[in-house]
Protein backbone atom coordinates (compact mmCIF):
# COMPACT_ATOMS: atom_id res chain seq x y z
CA UNK A 1 0.00 0.00 0.00
CA UNK A 2 2.80 2.25 0.89
CA UNK A 3 4.46 1.52 -2.19
CA UNK A 4 1.51 1.93 -4.39
CA UNK A 5 1.17 5.58 -2.60
CA UNK A 6 4.87 6.92 -3.35
CA UNK A 7 4.45 5.23 -6.96
CA UNK A 8 1.32 7.45 -7.50
CA UNK A 9 3.03 10.27 -5.83
CA UNK A 10 6.15 10.00 -7.97
CA UNK A 11 3.95 9.61 -11.60
CA UNK A 12 2.28 12.80 -10.34
CA UNK A 13 5.49 14.83 -10.26
CA UNK A 14 6.86 13.62 -13.42
CA UNK A 15 3.47 14.37 -14.96
CA UNK A 16 3.49 17.60 -13.55
CA UNK A 17 7.02 18.41 -14.74
CA UNK A 18 6.65 17.74 -18.11
CA UNK A 19 3.29 19.43 -18.05
CA UNK A 20 5.08 22.70 -16.39
CA UNK A 21 7.88 21.76 -19.32
CA UNK A 22 5.38 21.47 -22.11
CA UNK A 23 3.35 24.91 -20.97
CA UNK A 24 7.22 26.55 -21.39
CA UNK A 25 7.77 26.09 -24.62
CA UNK A 26 4.08 26.75 -25.00
CA UNK A 27 4.26 30.06 -23.36
CA UNK A 28 7.73 30.48 -25.22
CA UNK A 29 5.93 29.51 -28.77
CA UNK A 30 2.91 31.46 -28.22
CA UNK A 31 5.00 34.55 -26.84
CA UNK A 32 7.75 34.47 -29.80
CA UNK A 33 4.31 34.37 -32.13
CA UNK A 34 2.59 37.25 -30.08
CA UNK A 35 6.19 39.33 -30.13
CA UNK A 36 6.55 39.12 -34.16
CA UNK A 37 2.87 39.44 -34.62
CA UNK A 38 2.93 42.51 -32.29
CA UNK A 39 5.91 44.11 -33.94
CA UNK A 40 4.38 44.01 -37.38
CA UNK A 41 0.84 45.25 -37.04
CA UNK A 42 2.79 48.29 -34.86
CA UNK A 43 4.96 49.17 -37.10
CA UNK A 44 2.07 48.61 -39.82
CA UNK A 45 -0.01 50.79 -37.56
CA UNK A 46 2.88 53.80 -37.82
CA UNK A 47 2.81 54.14 -41.21
CA UNK A 48 -0.95 54.37 -41.48
CA UNK A 49 -1.09 56.64 -38.36
CA UNK A 50 1.66 59.28 -40.33
CA UNK A 51 -0.53 62.29 -41.34
CA UNK A 52 0.03 63.40 -44.59
CA UNK A 53 0.94 67.30 -44.47
CA UNK A 54 0.03 69.32 -47.69
CA UNK A 55 0.86 72.83 -49.07
CA UNK A 56 -1.26 75.31 -47.27
CA UNK A 57 -3.08 78.09 -48.24
CA UNK A 58 -1.24 81.39 -49.25
CA UNK A 59 -3.44 83.87 -50.74
CA UNK A 60 -6.26 84.14 -53.12
CA UNK A 61 -4.30 84.54 -55.98
CA UNK A 62 -1.79 82.62 -55.12
CA UNK A 63 -2.22 78.81 -56.36
CA UNK A 64 1.34 77.72 -56.55
CA UNK A 65 5.18 78.28 -55.39
CA UNK A 66 8.84 77.47 -55.58
CA UNK A 67 9.30 75.12 -52.36
CA UNK A 68 13.10 76.84 -51.60
CA UNK A 69 14.19 74.53 -48.74
CA UNK A 70 14.04 71.82 -46.47
CA UNK A 71 14.71 72.73 -42.88
CA UNK A 72 14.39 69.18 -41.52
CA UNK A 73 14.82 65.86 -42.95
CA UNK A 74 13.32 62.63 -42.19
CA UNK A 75 13.55 61.18 -38.92
CA UNK A 76 14.07 64.60 -37.14
CA UNK A 77 11.69 65.00 -34.73
CA UNK A 78 9.29 68.67 -34.68
CA UNK A 79 7.13 70.26 -32.15
CA UNK A 80 4.14 71.58 -32.77
CA UNK A 81 4.03 74.80 -35.23
CA UNK A 82 7.95 74.37 -36.20
CA UNK A 83 8.86 75.77 -39.66
CA UNK A 84 9.75 72.81 -41.48
CA UNK A 85 10.10 74.13 -45.04
CA UNK A 86 9.70 77.87 -46.80
CA UNK A 87 7.95 77.67 -50.49
CA UNK A 88 9.25 81.49 -52.61
CA UNK A 89 6.09 82.81 -53.93
CA UNK A 90 5.92 86.19 -56.39
CA UNK A 91 5.29 88.48 -53.08
CA UNK A 92 5.96 86.72 -49.88
CA UNK A 93 8.14 83.56 -48.40
CA UNK A 94 5.63 81.29 -46.88
CA UNK A 95 6.25 78.60 -44.02
CA UNK A 96 4.68 75.48 -44.09
CA UNK A 97 4.71 74.63 -40.22
CA UNK A 98 4.16 71.31 -38.52
CA UNK A 99 0.73 70.72 -37.50
CA UNK A 100 1.65 68.71 -34.60
CA UNK A 101 4.88 67.39 -32.68
CA UNK A 102 6.16 64.52 -34.63
CA UNK A 103 8.97 62.95 -36.51
CA UNK A 104 9.06 63.16 -40.08
CA UNK A 105 8.77 60.15 -42.15
CA UNK A 106 9.17 60.84 -45.89
CA UNK A 107 9.54 63.86 -47.79
CA UNK A 108 7.38 63.71 -51.01
CA UNK A 109 9.05 66.74 -52.91
CA UNK A 110 11.94 68.10 -53.54
CA UNK A 111 13.84 71.60 -53.32
CA UNK A 112 12.98 73.60 -56.43
CA UNK A 113 10.04 72.08 -57.15
CA UNK A 114 7.23 73.71 -58.32
CA UNK A 115 4.49 72.90 -55.91
CA UNK A 116 0.28 73.90 -56.06
CA UNK A 117 -1.79 74.55 -52.92
CA UNK A 118 -3.16 71.36 -51.59
CA UNK A 119 -0.44 69.06 -52.81
CA UNK A 120 1.32 66.42 -50.59
CA UNK A 121 4.04 67.97 -49.20
CA UNK A 122 5.61 65.64 -46.07
CA UNK A 123 4.28 62.57 -43.97
CA UNK A 124 4.50 63.12 -39.75
CA UNK A 125 4.27 60.61 -37.44
CA UNK A 126 2.53 62.46 -34.66
CA UNK A 127 3.90 61.35 -31.05
CA UNK A 128 6.22 63.07 -28.45
CA UNK A 129 9.90 62.48 -27.88
CA UNK A 130 13.54 63.46 -29.08
CA UNK A 131 14.68 62.80 -32.64
CA UNK A 132 14.73 58.97 -34.20
CA UNK A 133 18.12 57.61 -33.77
CA UNK A 134 20.42 57.83 -37.32
CA UNK A 135 19.97 54.70 -39.61
CA UNK A 136 22.58 51.76 -39.02
CA UNK A 137 24.30 52.32 -42.36
CA UNK A 138 25.69 55.74 -40.45
CA UNK A 139 27.03 53.80 -37.64
CA UNK A 140 30.65 53.00 -37.35
CA UNK A 141 32.15 49.78 -38.32
CA UNK A 142 32.52 46.51 -36.38
CA UNK A 143 35.52 46.65 -34.30
CA UNK A 144 36.20 43.40 -35.77
CA UNK A 145 37.42 44.52 -38.82
CA UNK A 146 39.93 47.02 -37.46
CA UNK A 147 41.34 43.83 -35.31
CA UNK A 148 45.16 43.26 -36.46
CA UNK A 149 45.54 40.04 -38.15
CA UNK A 150 46.68 36.77 -36.83
CA UNK A 151 50.27 36.13 -36.77
CA UNK A 152 50.52 33.46 -39.27
CA UNK A 153 48.97 36.09 -41.50
CA UNK A 154 52.07 38.81 -40.98
CA UNK A 155 54.23 36.10 -41.76
CA UNK A 156 52.58 34.72 -45.06
CA UNK A 157 52.51 38.24 -46.43
CA UNK A 158 56.18 39.01 -45.24
CA UNK A 159 56.77 35.76 -47.09
CA UNK A 160 55.21 36.98 -50.05
CA UNK A 161 56.50 40.12 -49.97
CA UNK A 162 59.75 39.28 -50.36
CA UNK A 163 61.23 39.44 -54.15
CA UNK A 164 61.10 36.20 -56.23
CA UNK A 165 63.95 37.16 -58.82
CA UNK A 166 67.63 36.73 -57.84
CA UNK A 167 69.76 40.10 -57.44
CA UNK A 168 71.71 41.52 -60.51
CA UNK A 169 75.72 40.20 -60.30
CA UNK A 170 77.58 42.41 -58.25
CA UNK A 171 79.72 43.01 -61.59
CA UNK A 172 77.24 45.15 -63.06
CA UNK A 173 76.30 47.13 -59.97
CA UNK A 174 80.36 47.82 -59.55
CA UNK A 175 80.52 49.01 -63.64
CA UNK A 176 80.84 52.84 -64.04
CA UNK A 177 78.80 54.27 -66.71
CA UNK A 178 81.01 55.37 -69.57
CA UNK A 179 81.24 58.90 -70.85
CA UNK A 180 79.34 59.00 -73.93
CA UNK A 181 82.09 59.56 -77.00
CA UNK A 182 82.41 63.48 -77.70
CA UNK A 183 81.37 64.04 -81.46
CA UNK A 184 83.78 64.54 -84.02
CA UNK A 185 84.11 67.72 -85.64
CA UNK A 186 82.14 68.21 -88.56
CA UNK A 187 79.57 65.23 -86.68
CA UNK A 188 76.33 66.74 -85.74
CA UNK A 189 75.69 65.87 -81.61
CA UNK A 190 73.30 63.54 -80.95
CA UNK A 191 71.12 66.33 -78.93
CA UNK A 192 70.94 68.61 -81.88
CA UNK A 193 67.59 66.63 -83.47
CA UNK A 194 66.08 66.73 -80.13
CA UNK A 195 66.48 70.65 -80.37
CA UNK A 196 65.49 70.75 -84.08
CA UNK A 197 62.11 68.72 -83.48
CA UNK A 198 61.29 71.22 -80.29
CA UNK A 199 62.13 74.26 -82.26
CA UNK A 200 59.30 72.87 -84.99
CA UNK A 201 56.80 72.19 -82.49
CA UNK A 202 53.87 74.84 -83.10
CA UNK A 203 54.11 77.51 -79.98
CA UNK A 204 51.63 76.59 -77.19
CA UNK A 205 48.37 79.30 -77.11
CA UNK A 206 48.78 82.48 -74.94
CA UNK A 207 46.50 82.67 -72.07
CA UNK A 208 43.56 85.19 -72.67
CA UNK A 209 43.56 88.10 -70.23
CA UNK A 210 41.09 88.37 -67.47
CA UNK A 211 38.43 85.56 -67.46
CA UNK A 212 35.32 85.54 -70.00
CA UNK A 213 33.02 83.02 -67.67
CA UNK A 214 29.56 83.45 -67.86
CA UNK A 215 26.47 82.32 -65.39
CA UNK A 216 23.19 81.82 -65.69
CA UNK A 217 20.58 82.02 -62.90
CA UNK A 218 17.36 81.53 -62.86
CA UNK A 219 15.39 84.45 -61.66
CA UNK A 220 12.90 84.02 -58.24
CA UNK A 221 9.61 84.81 -58.74
CA UNK A 222 9.48 87.64 -56.79
CA UNK A 223 11.94 88.75 -59.31
CA UNK A 224 9.80 87.94 -61.73
CA UNK A 225 6.95 89.72 -60.15
CA UNK A 226 8.77 92.49 -59.49
CA UNK A 227 9.54 92.97 -63.08
CA UNK A 228 6.19 92.11 -64.39
CA UNK A 229 4.86 94.90 -62.47
CA UNK A 230 7.18 97.60 -62.91
CA UNK A 231 6.70 96.98 -67.06
CA UNK A 232 2.88 96.89 -66.40
CA UNK A 233 3.05 100.30 -64.69
CA UNK A 234 5.20 101.77 -67.63
CA UNK A 235 2.90 100.28 -69.87
CA UNK A 236 -0.69 101.28 -68.28
CA UNK A 237 0.17 104.67 -66.45
CA UNK A 238 0.56 108.28 -68.08
CA UNK A 239 3.60 108.59 -65.84
CA UNK A 240 5.14 112.25 -65.39
CA UNK A 241 7.50 113.41 -62.56
CA UNK A 242 7.95 116.76 -61.24
CA UNK A 243 10.55 117.85 -58.78
CA UNK A 244 11.59 120.08 -55.74
CA UNK A 245 14.25 121.01 -53.33
CA UNK A 246 13.78 120.91 -49.70
CA UNK A 247 16.21 122.91 -47.15
CA UNK A 248 16.31 120.24 -44.63
CA UNK A 249 17.80 122.55 -41.82
CA UNK A 250 14.61 122.57 -39.54
CA UNK A 251 14.10 119.26 -39.86
CA UNK A 252 17.63 118.18 -38.66
CA UNK A 253 17.81 120.42 -35.98
CA UNK A 254 14.27 119.20 -34.85
CA UNK A 255 15.61 115.68 -34.74
CA UNK A 256 19.01 116.38 -33.13
CA UNK A 257 16.93 118.06 -30.16
CA UNK A 258 14.42 115.08 -29.48
CA UNK A 259 15.96 111.99 -31.26
CA UNK A 260 17.66 111.20 -27.62
CA UNK A 261 14.35 111.87 -25.67
CA UNK A 262 12.33 109.69 -28.16
CA UNK A 263 14.62 106.78 -27.97
CA UNK A 264 14.47 107.11 -24.25
CA UNK A 265 10.95 107.25 -23.56
CA UNK A 266 9.19 104.87 -26.63
CA UNK A 267 12.83 103.44 -27.81
CA UNK A 268 12.54 103.94 -31.55
CA UNK A 269 14.53 106.10 -33.72
CA UNK A 270 13.53 109.43 -34.75
CA UNK A 271 14.69 109.97 -38.83
CA UNK A 272 12.80 111.56 -41.24
CA UNK A 273 10.32 109.17 -42.87
CA UNK A 274 7.89 110.02 -40.03
CA UNK A 275 8.03 113.24 -41.39
CA UNK A 276 7.80 113.01 -44.57
CA UNK A 277 5.12 110.14 -44.11
CA UNK A 278 2.86 113.01 -42.08
CA UNK A 279 3.35 115.54 -44.49
CA UNK A 280 2.25 113.08 -47.35
CA UNK A 281 -0.99 112.44 -45.60
CA UNK A 282 -2.00 115.98 -45.06
CA UNK A 283 -0.98 116.67 -48.69
CA UNK A 284 -3.08 113.84 -49.78
CA UNK A 285 -5.94 115.31 -47.32
CA UNK A 286 -5.39 119.02 -49.57
CA UNK A 287 -5.66 116.93 -52.97
CA UNK A 288 -7.40 113.81 -52.66
CA UNK A 289 -6.90 112.29 -56.32
CA UNK A 290 -3.29 112.01 -54.95
CA UNK A 291 -4.88 109.23 -52.86
CA UNK A 292 -7.48 107.98 -55.54
CA UNK A 293 -6.98 105.12 -58.14
CA UNK A 294 -8.78 104.32 -61.05
CA UNK A 295 -10.94 101.22 -61.31
CA UNK A 296 -12.83 100.74 -65.03
CA UNK A 297 -14.38 103.67 -65.80
CA UNK A 298 -14.54 104.99 -62.36
CA UNK A 299 -12.43 106.78 -59.40
CA UNK A 300 -12.12 105.54 -56.09
CA UNK A 301 -11.66 108.64 -53.31
CA UNK A 302 -10.28 106.89 -50.12
CA UNK A 303 -10.84 108.94 -46.56
CA UNK A 304 -8.39 106.44 -45.38
CA UNK A 305 -4.56 106.81 -46.13
CA UNK A 306 -2.48 103.37 -46.36
CA UNK A 307 1.22 104.08 -46.82
CA UNK A 308 3.67 101.70 -48.68
CA UNK A 309 7.11 102.50 -47.75
CA UNK A 310 9.79 100.81 -50.48
CA UNK A 311 12.25 98.51 -48.46
CA UNK A 312 15.17 96.88 -50.21
CA UNK A 313 15.42 93.15 -49.55
CA UNK A 314 18.05 90.52 -51.21
CA UNK A 315 15.58 89.21 -53.22
CA UNK A 316 13.87 92.40 -54.41
CA UNK A 317 11.95 95.30 -53.49
CA UNK A 318 9.12 95.10 -51.21
CA UNK A 319 6.29 97.36 -50.33
CA UNK A 320 4.88 97.17 -46.63
CA UNK A 321 1.99 98.96 -45.64
CA UNK A 322 1.83 101.30 -42.79
CA UNK A 323 -2.34 101.23 -42.21
CA UNK A 324 -3.94 104.08 -41.31
CA UNK A 325 -1.31 106.86 -41.62
CA UNK A 326 -3.44 109.12 -41.02
CA UNK A 327 -4.31 108.26 -37.20
CA UNK A 328 -0.57 108.23 -36.60
CA UNK A 329 2.15 110.82 -35.30
CA UNK A 330 5.91 110.96 -35.50
CA UNK A 331 6.55 107.73 -33.06
CA UNK A 332 3.76 105.89 -34.15
CA UNK A 333 4.81 105.97 -37.76
CA UNK A 334 8.12 105.02 -36.69
CA UNK A 335 7.64 102.03 -34.87
CA UNK A 336 5.26 100.52 -37.95
CA UNK A 337 8.26 101.46 -40.50
CA UNK A 338 10.88 99.95 -38.17
CA UNK A 339 8.68 96.54 -37.44
CA UNK A 340 7.78 96.29 -41.54
CA UNK A 341 12.02 96.39 -42.31
CA UNK A 342 12.95 93.95 -39.39
CA UNK A 343 10.22 91.61 -40.80
CA UNK A 344 11.27 92.14 -44.88
CA UNK A 345 14.61 91.92 -43.95
CA UNK A 346 13.76 88.76 -42.22
CA UNK A 347 11.64 87.21 -44.77
CA UNK A 348 8.43 87.13 -42.62
CA UNK A 349 6.69 89.47 -44.76
CA UNK A 350 3.11 88.25 -45.24
CA UNK A 351 0.69 88.79 -47.74
CA UNK A 352 -1.38 90.87 -45.53
CA UNK A 353 1.56 93.35 -44.25
CA UNK A 354 1.91 94.45 -48.22
CA UNK A 355 -2.08 94.35 -49.34
CA UNK A 356 -3.73 97.14 -51.03
CA UNK A 357 -1.80 100.88 -50.09
CA UNK A 358 -3.01 103.99 -51.56
CA UNK A 359 0.02 106.13 -51.37
CA UNK A 360 4.14 105.67 -51.55
CA UNK A 361 7.19 106.68 -50.42
CA UNK A 362 10.43 105.65 -51.51
CA UNK A 363 13.86 106.50 -49.73
CA UNK A 364 16.64 106.36 -52.59
CA UNK A 365 18.75 108.89 -50.51
CA UNK A 366 19.90 105.85 -48.23
CA UNK A 367 22.19 104.29 -50.87
CA UNK A 368 23.10 107.37 -51.77
CA UNK A 369 21.28 108.65 -54.83
CA UNK A 370 21.10 112.07 -55.84
CA UNK A 371 17.96 112.27 -57.82
CA UNK A 372 15.67 109.95 -59.79
CA UNK A 373 12.43 109.23 -61.33
CA UNK A 374 10.81 106.67 -59.48
CA UNK A 375 8.11 104.31 -60.81
CA UNK A 376 4.29 104.06 -59.28
CA UNK A 377 3.21 101.31 -57.98
CA UNK A 378 -0.23 100.84 -59.57
CA UNK A 379 -2.94 101.42 -59.22
CA UNK A 380 -1.62 104.21 -57.13
CA UNK A 381 -1.92 107.29 -58.71
CA UNK A 382 1.53 108.62 -57.09
CA UNK A 383 4.72 107.78 -55.91
CA UNK A 384 7.04 110.23 -53.63
CA UNK A 385 10.81 109.57 -54.29
CA UNK A 386 13.61 111.24 -51.37
CA UNK A 387 16.87 111.54 -51.78
CA UNK A 388 20.18 112.37 -50.45
CA UNK A 389 21.26 115.48 -48.19
CA UNK A 390 23.82 117.43 -49.87
CA UNK A 391 25.04 120.57 -48.95
CA UNK A 392 25.05 123.21 -51.75
CA UNK A 393 25.02 126.87 -51.82
CA UNK A 394 21.40 128.49 -51.81
CA UNK A 395 20.31 132.25 -51.75
CA UNK A 396 18.37 133.39 -48.32
CA UNK A 397 17.23 136.47 -48.08
CA UNK A 398 19.93 137.60 -50.42
CA UNK A 399 22.65 136.31 -48.77
CA UNK A 400 24.36 132.87 -50.50
CA UNK A 401 24.55 130.28 -47.21
CA UNK A 402 25.33 126.58 -47.29
CA UNK A 403 22.33 124.73 -46.62
CA UNK A 404 21.59 120.96 -46.62
CA UNK A 405 19.22 120.09 -49.29
CA UNK A 406 17.19 117.05 -50.73
CA UNK A 407 15.82 116.82 -54.31
CA UNK A 408 12.15 114.82 -53.89
CA UNK A 409 10.34 113.61 -56.83
CA UNK A 410 6.64 112.87 -57.64
CA UNK A 411 5.88 110.41 -60.14
CA UNK A 412 2.18 110.96 -60.94
CA UNK A 413 -0.40 108.85 -63.15
CA UNK A 414 -1.63 112.32 -65.65
CA UNK A 415 -4.74 110.12 -66.36
CA UNK A 416 -5.69 111.09 -62.06
CA UNK A 417 -3.43 114.02 -61.71
CA UNK A 418 -3.29 117.20 -64.00
CA UNK A 419 0.41 119.26 -63.28
CA UNK A 420 -1.47 121.99 -61.13
CA UNK A 421 -2.29 119.19 -58.42
CA UNK A 422 0.63 117.47 -58.78
CA UNK A 423 2.96 120.54 -58.23
CA UNK A 424 1.00 121.73 -55.39
CA UNK A 425 0.96 118.32 -53.66
CA UNK A 426 5.05 118.40 -53.47
CA UNK A 427 5.08 122.15 -52.89
CA UNK A 428 3.23 121.37 -49.64
CA UNK A 429 5.42 118.78 -48.87
CA UNK A 430 8.15 121.30 -49.42
CA UNK A 431 6.35 124.03 -46.69
CA UNK A 432 5.29 121.09 -44.30
CA UNK A 433 9.45 119.84 -44.17
CA UNK A 434 11.30 122.91 -44.15
CA UNK A 435 8.53 124.19 -41.19
CA UNK A 436 7.69 121.18 -39.01
CA UNK A 437 5.46 123.53 -36.95
CA UNK A 438 2.82 123.62 -39.81
CA UNK A 439 2.09 120.15 -38.89
CA UNK A 440 0.50 121.38 -35.87
CA UNK A 441 -1.53 123.78 -37.57
CA UNK A 442 -2.79 121.12 -40.63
Amino acid sequence: MLASKRGLIAFSSIHSSAGKVCARALVTRCNGFDVRTLRSNLHTSRRLLAETVKVPQMAESITEGTLKQWLKQVGDHVEQDEEVATIETDKVDVSVNAPSAGTITELLAKEEDTVAVGQDLFKLEAGEGGAAPKPKSDAAPPKKEEKAPPPSDKKADAEAAEPTTPPPPKKEAKEDPKPAPKPKDGEPSASKPKAKESSTSPPAPAAAPGSRNETRVKMNRMRLRISERLKEAQNTAASLTTFNEIDMSSLMEMRKLYKDEVLKNHDVKLGFMSAFAKAAVLALKEIPVANASIDGDSIVYRDYVDLSVAVATPKGLVTPVVRNAEAMNFVDIEREIAALGKKARDGKLTIEDMAGGTFTISNGGVFGSLFGTPIINIPQAAVLGMHAIKERPVVVNGQIVIRPIMVVALTYDHRLLDGREAVTFLVRIKEYIEDPRKMLLA
